[in-house]
């Protein structure tokens, strides 16, 4: 498995925690964005895969998650999400100039990182969504019409086949397992506005990658997403069966493989 280390910086609205996965002589950046609860430490696998292809990989925990200052899981405004994860990427593009930056989010770090390939488009060599909050959440909305957010955590089980990644979840101490914040939900819903707004992100290569069977963030709804957002190069991967997490999934090694050869294409494309 591939070190890391960690490294702080004052973000938007307190000290932000990052880590750094270094490969010995990097061929691009990759940056990753978690998702809703959690920490960048459960995608220690997936970083590792990065590096061995030739990434030094990088990222946040977001404000309010994991190591990062802040009220659990409380975000007003994920352009400011949006703004820590850039003082990310631009440290990674100090350090490491001239390489490529391929950004990769799940889940709301998929909106997130949506968001940022709209803004910071020209920074960016591809985009990699996963399970990403886009398009219609329905359980957004039926959230923000109750008078009262309801104490439900989310369900382990919905996480992936493998009861074992479930298990994990239940016991990291560095994962929210309390409700969700309103000021929160208003957030992420006028995030989903704010980018169907905006409208495509043109040329830069996308791929998205969703379980069938994602019950959190329902596959149709994030498609009207996807559409809304696709420029010219989508490349589109479904996997039977599959639920919220496709990284910590029982077939995780093919969809891994799968950003690992979007990569490569990504790399090989003319400057």
């Amino acid at each position: 498995m591939a070190g890391s280390r960690e490294w702080e910086f004052a973000g938007v609205r307190g000290a932000v925690t990052a880590r750094i996965w270094a490969a010995d002589r990097p061929r691009y950046v990759a940056v990753l964005a978690h998702g809703y609860g959690e920490h960048l430490g459960r995608y220690g696998h997936v970083a590792d895969a990065l590096v061995r292809h030739g990434a030094t990989v990088c990222g946040p925990d977001h404000m309010g998650h994991g190591r990062s200052a802040g009220e659990r899981v409380l975000i007003e405004d994920v352009e400011e999400v949006v703004a820590d994860l850039h003082t990310v990427v631009e440290s990674a593009r100090t350090d490491l100039p001239g390489l490529p930056v391929i950004l990769i989010g799940h889940s709301m770090g998929g909106l997130i990182a949506a968001r940022y390939a709209q803004l910071h488009n020209e920074e960016l060599a591809g985009l990699v969504l996963s399970g990403p909050v886009l398009g219609r959440w329905d359980a957004l909305s039926a959230l923000l019409a109750l008078d009262e957010i309801p104490e439900v955590p989310i369900d382990p089980s919905t996480l992936s086949r493998d009861p074992a990644v479930g298990k994990a979840y239940v016991e990291d101490p560095l994962v929210w397992h309390g409700p969700f914040k309103r000021a929160t939900l208003e957030a992420l819903d006028a995030c989903i506005r704010r980018i169907a707004e905006h409208g495509t992100v043109g040329a830069l290569p996308v791929l998205w990658v969703h379980g069938e069977d994602d019950r959190l963030v329902p596959l149709e709804g994030s498609r009207a997403g996807i559409e809304a957002l696709r420029g010219a190069d989508l490349t589109e991967r479904i996997y039977p069966g599959a639920r919220h997490e496709v990284f910590n999934e029982t077939n995780q090694d093919e969809v891994i493989g799968e950003v690992l050869a979007f990569a490569d294409r990504v790399l090989a494309r003319p400057a």
